[in-house]
């Protein structure tokens, strides 16, 4: 934007908060505004999203793992609409297969899953060998078959399933740092990159750090135990808490969203036990939800730390998992701040978001409706959305410019 006549300096001056003096803001001592016109406008980097799956395979997962399966033509085509941003995302997935502690027969049993336990799954061939792989590039030609074969994680895993712990020890252990070939999820996490987290679940979460872990199951389906003894496993805000300070191998913070598809009702999302007798035995759900194995106090909670209107949250119960998935890469798609270069000063800054109408809305930081985060070492710049000018699902494209002195 050239500034030339008189009006279009005041604008200038008062946009930048200095009065009207006979000397040019270019000449101020320290001033970064360019005393010509960048033919160069600043650049919006493409949005990078880490997304890990956290896949339940205990036995009664089969029908949920394909149902998910069938749906992520859909999560992948609403993720790479981005807002008006591209896209750089990666997928990875995890289960919910920690450690199983147990009575059966009257005899403790404890058993933990060494080669799963937050680690990366290895991405199945088209003949369903592992392969080498640990994680899918976006930009894959065949990241949608890749990722439907990786979804389906089997279903011979551990009854108790600790979606918190796997997802801790996936990305808040050393495990998070250890190189791939030594067995590690090293590399998958990359800086100044956010980390979605989608568990998908039909029961309620039991995790603990402990090991062994303090509650123990039966084989009374009638009860479950993970609800009873919640104070005995290691708490939702404590698990929240790590998750919230993540940080990138540069310190910066790592922006982190987290969705679930668990055992909340149909209707409402709400969470409480009942119990249903059937001709097999009688069995926990959570109310409103038919096809769960237990209710969803702990994975309602944590969705909730997350997000206060509970749009990441949705029943494991549904038929159809399409709308949840879309639901959900909607909200990872739009990030409420933008990495920036080419940026001289931030005063400087006219952002223009253009809204699912077509109509255009100016946001800057002199108006402030936008913060910016100045860049350190190794580390770029950012502009925040705040107040009206907060991004939207919809938003049709965003461009960045700068004023300028001529």
């Amino acid at each position: 934007m050239r500034l030339r006549t008189p009006a279009q300096s005041m604008l200038l001056a008062a946009a930048l908060g200095w009065g009207l003096a006979c000397s040019s803001p270019v000449d101020e001592p320290g001033s970064t505004v360019p005393g010509t016109c960048e033919s160069e406008a600043p650049v919006i980097s493409a949005q990078k999203t880490d997304i890990l799956f956290v896949i339940d395979n205990s036995g009664s997962m089969a029908e949920e793992q394909a149902g998910i399966a069938t749906e992520l033509p859909a999560f992948l085509a609403e993720l790479r609409q981005g807002g008006g941003v591209a896209q750089d995302f990666r997928v990875g997935v995890i289960t919910t297969s920690v450690y199983q502690r147990a009575f059966v027969n009257n005899r403790e049993v404890y058993r933990e899953y060494p080669e799963e336990s937050g680690r990366l799954r290895p991405v199945p061939t088209a003949s369903g060998e592992p392969s080498s792989e640990r994680y899918i590039e976006g930009s894959d030609p065949e990241v949608l078959e890749k990722f439907r074969r990786l979804v389906v994680q089997k279903t011979n895993g551990s009854g108790q399933e600790t979606p918190f712990e796997a997802v801790r020890l996936a990305v808040a252990s050393s495990l998070a740092t250890t190189s791939l070939d030594q067995g590690g999820n090293g590399g998958f996490l990359r800086d100044g990159s956010r980390l979605l987290v989608v568990v998908v679940t039909d029961e309620e979460d039991c995790s603990s750090m402990q090991r062994p872990p303090p509650v123990f199951l039966t084989e009374d389906t009638s009860r479950d135990f993970c609800s009873e003894k919640a104070s005995e496993l290691t708490s939702v805000d404590e698990y929240f808490d790590i998750f919230q300070n993540l940080r990138d191998s540069k310190g910066a913070a790592r922006e982190m969203l987290w969705a679930t598809i668990g055992p909340v009702s149909l209707t409402d999302k709400s969470v409480g036990l009942v119990q249903d007798v059937t001709p097999q035995g009688t069995y926990v759900r959570n109310v409103g939800c038919p096809t769960s194995y237990g209710p969803g106090f702990r994975q309602r909670a944590m969705a909730e730390r997350f997000n206060s209107g509970l749009e990441n949250l949705d029943s494991i119960c549904k038929s159809s998992y399409r709308d949840t998935l879309v639901s959900i890469a909607g909200l990872a798609a739009i990030s409420q701040s933008i990495e920036v270069m080419n940026l001289p000063d931030p005063r400087l800054a006219q952002v223009r978001v253009t809204r699912a109408d077509g109509t255009v809305q100016t946001c800057s930081v002199a108006g402030g409706d936008l913060r910016y985060d100045a860049s350190g070492e190794e580390r770029p710049a950012r502009l925040f959305f705040r107040g009206d000018c907060l991004r939207r699902q919809d938003d049709q494209g965003i461009e960045v410019r700068v004023f300028c002195a001529e």
